[in-house]
């Protein structure tokens, strides 16, 4: 009871100060920041090869790894941090057709509102995405039925048996039970200690004159995407 009380005296006298609205809107280099850990070979591939999580992530991740390796699981980061510029290239080229979704040009879809809807499936907007934070990683492959059967399947039910146990969750569940915004994600994994602090930053210090600076961005506040997409998540 003196330490709950002694807690609760510290957080009154000494409250944490917010996070940076920059950093929460990933208008930042994690390479030049010393909060940041890169990523090699040995945990990495693709384009989360030389890439960069929090290092108090990394390090959850790392222990996650090694205990599902112990069982004959195998846990690779397949995307990690991305920031602000690293979004809008993603965003902007399936908003102009560079890059197809589904097999469709975008640009054929003359609804703003529907376009921005459709990439919004996967992908977030600049400014939006959890991946700015360094807390959240995708693992395996970006496909949920390879999390469906045969490895991918094992890879699953051990990450939904053990994450929560290394402060690891999934955000993006089914959304049958009512969760709003982004498709169920299998391989999409978030170091909550971290995370769940930024979220509640985030609500409290971003608007929507804030979500600007690529194509489409006109659109987030008809889509909500403060509301139904950065906080549709199911673990807090």
């Amino acid at each position: 009871m003196k330490y709950i009380f002694g807690f609760f005296i510290l957080t009154f006298l000494f409250p944490q100060t917010p996070t940076d609205k920059n950093y929460l809107l990933g208008r930042f280099s994690p390479a030049t920041d010393s909060k940041f850990t890169q990523l090699t070979a040995a945990h990495a591939k693709g384009s989360a090869l030389n890439g960069y999580l929090r290092t108090e992530t990394f390090t959850a991740f790392q222990k996650m790894s090694a205990a599902a390796k112990a069982e004959g699981v195998t846990l690779t980061i397949i995307s990690a941090t991305r920031n602000f510029d690293s979004q809008k290239g993603i965003w902007e080229n399936k908003w102009t057709g560079k890059t197809k979704v589904s097999g469709k040009d975008l640009t054929t879809v003359a609804d703003l509102n529907e376009r921005a809807r459709i990439i919004l499936l996967y992908s977030s907007m600049p400014g939006t995405s959890r991946h700015h934070w360094g807390t959240d990683m995708d693992l395996n492959s970006l496909d949920n039925s390879y999390f469906e059967a045969g490895d991918g399947l094992k890879v699953y039910q051990w990450l939904t048996a053990h994450a929560s146990e290394y402060g690891f969750c999934q955000p993006y569940t089914s959304k049958a039970g009512g969760r709003t915004g982004y498709e169920e994600e299998k391989w999409h994994w978030s170091y909550l200690p971290l995370s769940k602090v930024f979220l509640e930053d985030y609500k409290k210090q971003v608007r929507y004159e804030d979500i600007k600076d690529f194509l489409g961005s006109n659109t987030s506040t008809s889509l909500q995407v403060i509301d139904k997409y950065v906080d549709g998540v199911a673990c807090r």
